[in-house]
């Protein structure tokens, strides 16, 4: 089984989320119902979601059955009905997601100028592993200046990367460094992360993303499921950075707070119609 964050996120190689993907909204909807209610769903409460973000029930069937093969999901027959569990491993990541999907935004928090270095290199003919530790460094924030040099301006993330280089088996050095004399650390974060391009997410993001309020608590469901996939990607494209770092017209931190304000509006009604189609009323 593949426990890469890109296979349980359905990840494209550049860290986004692929909009065509049922796995991916399944993913999404698992995470944002299915594990804080507890851990497992019937197949109504999850289909009428998928249904509401335009995944057919053939389609959702179909995701629930690869999940289910490649161990992500337990299934349990109760009478005519089907009862999906999370596993211990999909509720690991899932849990792991949501404490960086959700925690997301601290690049307000004062920075102290020191930045964690990491020196992991692997072969190309290792393609698989490549991907897979670039992916997991990408999503704990660490940028890449080429020739296997990773950095982040926050250190304690050394400690988030060690699993996933131990796992990987994947021979690392690492240290805490300070700028010199000598270049900018603004410079240095554009050398790592591609700003400009992540600008126009956010502003995409801003305007795909209005104040809006929803008719009906299924409504809710729908559209938090919706924001959520939307935001998801952007842990893994962002490091957030600190303001000092970061271009003065920087439109993250606008996203970040668009992103929380919709979440917090929709997520009393969302759990509240998730709650009722769980227990059948």
């Amino acid at each position: 089984m593949d426990h890469s964050i890109a296979a349980i996120l359905g990840a494209n190689r550049d860290g986004s989320a692929s909009a065509e993907s049922s796995r991916s909204l399944l993913t999404t909807v698992l995470g944002e119902f299915v594990l804080p209610a507890g851990g497992s769903a019937w197949t109504r409460s999850l289909l009428s979601v998928m249904d509401g973000l335009g995944v057919q029930p053939k389609a959702s069937r179909q995701a629930l059955a690869r999940m289910h093969d490649r161990g992500w999901l337990s299934k349990e027959r109760v009478g005519r009905e089907t009862r999906w569990s999370l596993t211990p491993a999909s509720s690991a990541l899932l849990s792991s997601g949501a404490l960086r999907i959700y925690g997301f935004g601290r690049g307000t928090q004062a920075w102290d100028g020191r930045w964690s270095v990491l020196l992991a290199s692997v072969p190309e003919q290792e393609r698989q592993v490549r991907y897979r530790m670039s992916v997991g460094l990408r999503w704990a924030g660490f940028g890449s200046l080429g020739q296997g040099v990773w950095l982040s301006p926050w250190v304690e993330q050394e400690a988030v990367v060690e699993p996933l280089l131990r796992d990987l088996d994947v021979r690392a050095t690492s240290f805490v460094a300070e700028l010199g004399t000598l270049g900018d650390g603004a410079d240095l974060a554009s050398q790592a992360w591609d700003l400009p391009a992540l600008t126009v997410e956010y502003h995409a993001f801003l305007e795909d993303t209005p104040r809006v309020s929803t008719a009906t608590d299924e409504d809710a469901a729908v559209e938090l499921a919706a924001l959520v996939h939307r935001w998801r990607r952007f842990p893994s494209l962002d490091p957030d950075l600190p303001r000092s770092l970061l271009p003065a017209d920087w439109p993250g931190q606008a996203a970040v707070e668009r992103f929380q304000e919709l979440r917090g509006s929709l997520l009393d009604r969302a759990l509240s119609w998730w709650s009722m189609m769980e227990s059948g009323a």
